[in-house]
C-alpha cells in the first residue's frame, strides 16, 4: 500500500503529483506486466543484455 504524506494547506493536484510519481518508483505496473505471461530466465537475460548494448551504443554515439 502506497502512503502519501499530505501537508494541511496542500492542493489536490500536488497531492496527486505525489502520489503518481510514488506509484510509479514503486513499479507496480512494470510488475504487473512481467506477471502477465511467464518468461524463461534465459529469455529475460537475453533481453537484459540487448538493452544494455543499446544502451551503450546510444552513449557512445552522443559522445561523438
Amino acid at each position: 500500500m502506497i502512503y502519501i504524506n499530505v501537508k494541511e494547506n496542500e492542493s489536490l493536484e500536488k497531492a496527486l503529483k505525489k502520489y503518481k510519481k510514488k506509484y510509479e518508483k514503486v513499479g507496480v505496473v512494470k510488475e504487473l506486466r512481467s506477471r502477465q505471461a511467464f518468461e524463461k530466465p534465459s529469455i529475460t537475460r537475453r533481453m537484459e543484455i540487448k538493452k544494455a548494448a543499446y544502451r551503450e551504443f546510444v552513449q557512445r554515439e552522443e559522445a561523438k
